[in-house]
Formats: structure tokens, C-alpha cells, sequence
């Protein structure tokens, strides 16, 4: 199987096959760039225009368009605090406050080396684990699913600092989005209020635009005067090379690449939850945590290079069984589907050229961001700050309104996402940590239908869900990741008093 990996490269240094790649990560980038706008909508409008191409070019685009949006979304993150992508909601943290500091270039320079460090990790274990770790997949059942969701949203209420029921009470918000529209099982209307847009559910691109960019760019409008903001002249233009030697954080690349693998391999969990995994296993094991959210240059690196490392990741159970590890994940799926390529053990068998050339894809895919992310960041993108802030504001607006209008080309979106917006800007005020909600979605649906699931298959008997090691090593570091923060600050008060 590897002979046939190596037989595979020279077809993927042809010209056109080559140019897919570089001409997606540009697209990537500029897609991820823009708040509202996402790697799954863009390949998604890509397919269809993709009929008339050879399989590897069609990939190759895909390629490149899914790790240069991965990256993109950082660029907002860092410079407006409007992640462009669900993932970069993590590098907001520290990435902005380095920017307000006058180290956006350095927090730009460190978010592509850590997504391109990520991306390479994701493709390698593609490339060499994605046979005996289909296998692994295949161990996760209902119950393990619905720990891993609920592991997952106590993860970020209780780690991620601040008032742990403000936490909670926005996570429960989030679950609450999540549960609208038909019940997965019985098909009823829950929470629609009537309304027949509502019963596919609320988007996450919706909510994300509406909760993150609106009240910024509301901040934007109200007080074009204020000086708080990322100025421009202090932003500087790092040079890629010069920056690599102050990037200390191989153990963060490294956890946060593990973190982002093994997510990206369990369906249905996504970059986001690897994101905010690896940020707060980075902060607790940080040797000054209390700088974190302040503008600490490796909560940057621990976010960006495990919402990248599971791009490539995400599709070993895609491709050795059909299941998608991601939303983005499912798009490429039809794409593999309209080239005549089915997805699974035979793949490997009838058309090995295609699938490790599109491995291969991924991997140069990531090491180009390096050269094109870098420049177009900092040298490009950057330039946007300076723009009056009116006319920031304004065009952040129109870009926020046409990418939630073409979810679905209906303006419902759009007062739904006001609506978000609205709510958001009142939990901006309030200090209600916003990252939960979206979590809180993410993982909301995932963990009802696998809850009910696994209860259906017990039939109704709650034991179910304690009836394996596995899920009971789940159950024990979700407790440790509820009770820990209470005992760690009660021995260090008990020392302080001692």
C-alpha cells in the first residue's frame, strides 16, 4: 500500500493538478477570511462546477480550499476578534489582544506556521494511519459519542476561566439552538414557533455571524473614533523567517496535533472541538496561566494547529467507511461521489492513484500556507485595518449579510442572524462567555441523537451508558474536569492561609 503512496506523487506534480492546489489554498484563504463565509459553503458551491474536471484537479481544489480556510479564519480572529470559521473561535482569545498590543504580525506569523504545522500532521496520519485506524473508529459506539460530546462541553465551561454558571447558562443556550427544528427520531416540530425555515434547524454559520461579528462591527459604527482597536501602523509585517525563531511551542504543535487528529477521526466533532480541547490543555499545563487571554502567543499556536490538524484527519473514516469526520468532511464526499468514486475499503483497491494523490494534495496543501498564507496575511489582509473604521464596519456588514443570504438565498436567515446578533451583543456586556454557546451547538445535537441512540439499543436501560472501559474513562475525566478547578483552587487557597 505505501509503494502505491510513492507511485501516486508524480501524478500530483502535474501542472494542473499542482495549480488546483496552490489556486485553493489562495481561495481558502480568502474564504476563511471573510466572517460568514466557510470552507463547507465553498467547496459545496465548487462541486457542481467541477463535473467537467479531471478527479485530482477537482480534489486538488478541495485540497487546498479546506487548509487554506482552516488558516483564513484566523486572520479576522486575530485582527477584529470575528473568527472567520467556527475553529478560529479559540484563537480569538489571545490572538486579538495581541494584535491591540501591536504584535498582529507576529500573532498572524504564529497562526500559519501552527496551521501549516497542523495540517502536515493531519496529512501524514491520513496518509500512513488511515487503514489501522479505521479500525479504532470502530470502537466508539453511542454511549463513547455521548461522553465524548459531554467531555467536551464541560471542557470548556469549567476550563476556560471566568464565572463557571455564566459558563453554563451559555452552553445550555447553545444546546438549546441545537435542538431546534424536527426530532432526529420521531420527526415532530420542536421549537420552530411555526415557522417552516426553522424546522432544518439554525445554522452554525448563522449563529457564528450573529453572536461574533455583529457586535463587534455594532462597536465599529457607534464609536468610529476610538483608538482601542488594532492600529494599523503597530500591526508590522513580520517576515515569516525572522518570526520562526521566537516560535518555542513544539510541545503545544505537537499535544494540539494529537488533540486535533484524534477529533477529526471521531465523526461528528470537528475543529472546533479540537480547538478549544488543545487551547485549555495547553493553558493548564502552562507555566503562567494567568497570562493566557491576554495576549499569550502559544494559546494562539495551541488553537490554530489543532483546528488544522484535523482537516485531513477527519477524512480517514470518510474514506476507509463512509463516514465523515466533518461538515466539510460530507461535502467532499459528493465530490469524491460525483467523479464516480465511491468512498470505502474498495477505494483503496479500484483507485489508489486518485485517493493517495489526494492525500498527497492535503499535505502540500499545508505546506503552502507557509508561503502563501504568511504574505497574504500579513502584507494583504492586514491592509484592511486601514480603513476608516465606518467603512470597516460597513463592508465587514455587506460581506456578513451576502454570506448568511446564500446559506439558503432567503432573507429568514438574515433577521435570524440580526437576532443573534442582538443577543450577542447583550452577552458581550453582560460577561457572558460567548465560545460555550457555540460549542453548546456544536455538540448539542451530536450528543441527544447518540444519548437516544444508545438508550434505544439498551433498551432504555441508563446502564448502557456505563457498560464499557471506554466510556467510563470518559465519565472520569469529565468529573476530573468538573471537580478539578474547585479542589486546585481550594489547595492553593488552603496554602496561601497555611
Amino acid at each position: 500500500m505505501y509503494s502505491e503512496l510513492l507511485h501516486a506523487l508524480p501524478d500530483v506534480f502535474a501542472l494542473t493538478n499542482f495549480a488546483a492546489v496552490v489556486i485553493g489554498v489562495i481561495a481558502g484563504i480568502v474564504v476563511g477570511a471573510m466572517p460568514g463565509l466557510s470552507a463547507t459553503m465553498a467547496i459545496s458551491v465548487l462541486v457542481p462546477f467541477t463535473f467537467g474536471l479531471e478527479p485530482l484537479v477537482a480534489l486538488g481544489l478541495m485540497a487546498g480550499i479546506y487548509n487554506g480556510a482552516m488558516y483564513g479564519g484566523a486572520i479576522p480572529a486575530v485582527l477584529l476578534r470575528i473568527p472567520g470559521t467556527p475553529a478560529a473561535v479559540a484563537t480569538t482569545f489571545d490572538g486579538y489582544p495581541m494584535a491591540q498590543k501591536g504584535e498582529g504580525g507576529f500573532a498572524l506569523q504564529v497562526a500559519v506556521v501552527s496551521s501549516a504545522f497542523g495540517g502536515i500532521a493531519s496529512a501524514f496520519a491520513l496518509m500512513l494511519l488511515a487503514p489501522p485506524l479505521s479500525r479504532v473508529t470502530l470502537l466508539f459506539g453511542p454511549s463513547e459519542v455521548f461522553w465524548v460530546a459531554v467531555f467536551g462541553l464541560a471542557s470548556i465551561i469549567f476550563l476556560l476561566g471566568g464565572n463557571p454558571v455564566k459558563g453554563l447558562i451559555s452552553a445550555c443556550f447553545g444546546v438549546f439552538v441545537s435542538v431546534i427544528g424536527s426530532d432526529p427520531i420521531y420527526g415532530n416540530d420542536r421549537f420552530t414557533f411555526g415557522q417552516l425555515e426553522m424546522l432544518d434547524g439554525i445554522n452554525i454559520v448563522i449563529l457564528l455571524v450573529g453572536l461574533y461579528a455583529l457586535p463587534p462591527v455594532m462597536d465599529l459604527l457607534e464609536t468610529p473614533l476610538k483608538t482601542d482597536g488594532v492600529n494599523a501602523s503597530k500591526l508590522g509585517t513580520v517576515s515569516i523567517w525572522k518570526a520562526l525563531p521566537r516560535m518555542n511551542y513544539w510541545k503545544t504543535w505537537l499535544r494540539g496535533s494529537f488533540i486535533g487528529i484524534w477529533i477529526g477521526i471521531l465523526p461528528g466533532a470537528g475543529g472546533s472541538m479540537a480547538a478549544f480541547m488543545s487551547y485549555n490543555e495547553a493553558r493548564r499545563t502552562s507555566k503562567t496561566p494567568e497570562t493566557w487571554g491576554e495576549g499569550e502567543p502559544e494559546g494562539v499556536a495551541a488553537a490554530e494547529v489543532a483546528n488544522n490538524a484535523d482537516t485531513a484527519s477527519a477524512l480517514i473514516p470518510a474514506l476507509t467507511l463512509g463516514i465523515p469526520g466533518t461538515a466539510v468532511a460530507a461535502v467532499m464526499l459528493g465530490g469524491l461521489l460525483v467523479h464516480g468514486l465511491q468512498p470505502g475499503p474498495m477505494l483503496f483497491r479500484d483507485n489508489p492513484d486518485i485517493v493517495f494523490g489526494f492525500m498527497w494534495q492535503f499535505l502540500f496543501g499545508a505546506i503552502l500556507l507557509i508561503l502563501l498564507g504568511g504574505s497574504l496575511a500579513t502584507n494583504s489582509f492586514a491592509r484592511l485595518l486601514n480603513l476608516p473604521r465606518p467603512l470597516l464596519g460597513s463592508v465587514i456588514i455587506v460581506l456578513m449579510l451576502i454570506g448568511v443570504y446564500s446559506i439558503h438565498g432567503r432573507m429568514f436567515d438574515v433577521y435570524l442572524m440580526l437576532g443573534f446578533g442582538v443577543i450577542g451583543w447583550l452577552m458581550d456586556r453582560l460577561k457572558f462567555p460567548l465560545p460555550p454557546v457555540v460549542l453548546g451547538l456544536i455538540l448539542g445535537g451530536f450528543a441527544e441523537e447518540n444519548l437516544r441512540l444508545a438508550l434505544r439499543i439498551g433498551r432504555g436501560d441508563p446502564m448502557i451508558l456505563f457498560q464499557n472501559v471506554t466510556s467510563l474513562v470518559l465519565v472520569a475525566l469529565t468529573v476530573a474536569v468538573i471537580v478539578g478547578p474547585t479542589l486546585k483552587k481550594r489547595y492553593v487557597d488552603s496554602r496561601r492561609t497555611a
